[in-house]
Order: C-alpha cells, then sequence, then structure tokens
C-alpha cells in the first residue's frame, strides 16, 4: 500500500465512521467523505431514515476535518439488489438478512461502481480489521468482541476486502466515544442505529404486509398436529420467533414453516426441544480464508449463526453437497436462508459463510 493512498470513507453521521476519519488523519491520510442515500423507490407510508439528521451530522465531520463530502444517492440499487432479495426470500419461507447483502452489493459493491473505483482504498466504521499476511489480506475479528461486525461482512469477495480499511478497528465502543467526546463531536454519545435502515421509523410487519399482503394460514402444534390457530401469512414469521403469534397457554415458538401450504409449526414450553439444535448445514460455501479440508474429514472452529458476541464451539465436516457443522451447544433457532459464519477455532479470522439449510 502506498504511504496515503487516496482514500474514500463511508460516513453515516453515527459516531463510529466519524472517528474513523479522525483515526485516518492521524496516519496522514486525508479521505474524502461519502454518505450512501438508501431507500424504497415505491410509496410506503411511514418511512424515514432521519437522512437529513444524518447528513447534517457528516456535513459537521467533513467540515471539523475540512474534507470533502458529497452524498451517493443508491436508492435504486438497494431496492432492486437487496428489497428484493429480502422480500423474494420471505415469499419461499426463508428467513432474509439483508444486512449481509447490503455491505456485498451495495456499500462495497454499487458504491464501488459509481465512485469508489477512482481510490486506492475503501474505509468504513465497521468493527473488524484486515489482516495483512504473506498469503494475502483476510478478514479478522475486532478487538471489541462484543461489537464485532465481521458477521454482516462475511459476505464480501476477497477482491473487495484487498482494498478495504477499518480504522477503528482495533479499537473499543468506549475508547471510540471517549475520541467522539474529546473531539466534541455531538454524535460522541448518540445511540447506535437500530434495524433494517430501508423501513427506519416504521414497523417491521407494516412494511411486509405493503409488499406481500396477508394470507390466511393454520398455526399447528409440530408434536401433535392440531391446528391451534391462525395467521395471515407465513413471511411474518421466523424460526426461533416467540413473540408476536397471539395464541393462549404458551410460550409458543416458531419451529418450522411451509411456504407451499402457508403453515406455520410451532412447539410449547419456554425451552421446547423442537426450537432448539446443532446441526447446520452449508450447500453453497463462499471461503474468505485458505480453508482446506477433505470430504468426511472434520476440524474445530467456532460459529455463529447470528450477529451476536457469542463465538459457539464447533466441528465441521465436509460433505459431498458442501459442509456439515456441529455445534458443541445448542442453537435457538436455526433458520433456513440465514448465514451461518465460520471462524478459526481462536476466533480470529472469518473462514467461511453460506445460507444455513437444515436436515
Amino acid at each position: 500500500m502506498t504511504p496515503n493512498p487516496s482514500t474514500a470513507l463511508l460516513i453515516s453521521g453515527g459516531v463510529d465512521s466519524s472517528v474513523a476519519a479522525q483515526m485516518l488523519m492521524e496516519q496522514g491520510i486525508r479521505p474524502d467523505l461519502y454518505y450512501i442515500a438508501i431507500g424504497p423507490d415505491q410509496d410506503f407510508k411511514g418511512f424515514d431514515c432521519k437522512m437529513e439528521e444524518d447528513i447534517d451530522l457528516c456535513k459537521l465531520v467533513a467540515r471539523r476535518f475540512n474534507l470533502a463530502f458529497d452524498v451517493v444517492p443508491l436508492h435504486n440499487q438497494y431496492w432492486d439488489m437487496v428489497v428484493q432479495y429480502h422480500i423474494e426470500t420471505l415469499k419461499v419461507g426463508r428467513t432474509p438478512n439483508p444486512d449481509l447483502l447490503c455491505n456485498q452489493l451495495i456499500k462495497f459493491g454499487a458504491f464501488e461502481d459509481k465512485v469508489g473505483y477512482k481510490y486506492d482504498r475503501l474505509a468504513t466504521g465497521h468493527y473488524a480489521w484486515i489482516q495483512d499476511t504473506d498469503a494475502g489480506r483476510f478478514l479478522h475479528t475486532a478487538k471489541d468482541k462484543h461489537k464485532d461486525q465481521t458477521y454482516f461482512l462475511a459476505q464480501l469477495s476477497a477482491k473487495q476486502i484487498s482494498r478495504l480499511m477499518f480504522p477503528i478497528g482495533q479499537l473499543t465502543k468506549s475508547e471510540v466515544r471517549k475520541i467522539a467526546s474529546e473531539l466534541d463531536f455531538p454524535n460522541a454519545t448518540r445511540k447506535d442505529s437500530q434495524g433494517i435502515c430501508f423501513i427506519g421509523r416504521s414497523h417491521y410487519k407494516d412494511f411486509v404486509e405493503h409488499l406481500l399482503g396477508k394470507k390466511t394460514g393454520d398455526f399447528i402444534e409440530f408434536s401433535t398436529g392440531k391446528k391451534l390457530g391462525e395467521h395471515h401469512g407465513h413471511w411474518f414469521f421466523t424460526v426461533g420467533q416467540r413473540k408476536g403469534l397471539g395464541l393462549a397457554g404458551g410460550p409458543w415458538f416458531v419451529v418450522k414453516k411451509d411456504a407451499e401450504t402457508n403453515i406455520v409449526y410451532i412447539a410449547c414450553g419456554y425451552e421446547p426441544d423442537e426450537v432448539y439444535g446443532r446441526d447446520i448445514y452449508i450447500n453453497q460455501p463462499h471461503f474468505l480464508f485458505p480453508f482446506e479440508i477433505k470430504e468426511n474429514e472434520e476440524a474445530e472452529v467456532t460459529v455463529k449463526i447470528r450477529h451476536t458476541p457469542t463465538f459457539s464451539k464447533a466441528i465441521i465436516r465436509r460433505t459431498m453437497q458442501g459442509f456439515h457443522i456441529i455445534t458443541d451447544e445448542l442453537q435457538h433457532g436455526i433458520a433456513p436462508g440465514q448465514f451461518a459464519v465460520v471462524y478459526d477455532r481462536n476466533k480470529e479470522f472469518v473462514l467461511l459463510s453460506g445460507e444455513m439449510e437444515v436436515a
């Protein structure tokens, strides 16, 4: 890498990307700042992502450091690539993860095609970092394991990773907020963003109903086959879900969905066996590390099946179809369509990822 590579920094108005600008400046790098504007291309009542407030905060950071700033509209690309994926995945009874696709296809995809290609490096405020080795550049977990965001970056390509910088990856969240306070940033104590940005302040259920409507289906008890009630569409539910079922005599958990029949299978109890499992299958693995294992061989790894601070110990085996992962501890709500991310046993490098399947 050149001593002072030309760098584009994606900035959101939050404290993390703002401090990332400071960290780059300390390295002698003066990044150009970009805010990606996304959202639906349809009239969806209640959509609000606080874009104006975010942009004002971005402009403040740009003025503080005398850096160039611009807004890059990627509304159409986001809708076509991420929102449509989300809806199509729900239709077939699977659980989508738009955040992984947004990073892969929008932040480091569509932005790259429109603006990023002009720069040597692309930086963000993610909690992760890139480890340079003789074999290449690899995605490494952050210093702050509680805030680590490598789960959301696991579908990036090796080419995308080769150009990335994560300036706050070796800081903790408290250290980031301390730096922001010392710089007198107004977002120093701003809460982290929550939810899916293309919905903003709207309710997720309203968003899904707006696009998929309602269709009456049955709640069936998994162990007995007994009908216990009705719902308005399997797409409103995900495996492992407890809240929002509206059934008496519970607690009830979703354990399986059948998209063709519009049946949602449920089980009763605070920890029903049907909602837990150890077996995860990845049939289309995406590799980020030179991880070699022959068919029927196994290796010790750690795994995440959702964005969480917890790494679960596991054994991974190569199969004819892909990989079979067996976790040491039972996992709650293994939802087909969600992503499993596999790390080395020391919880350092992302090895591979892929959509989860169940037997």
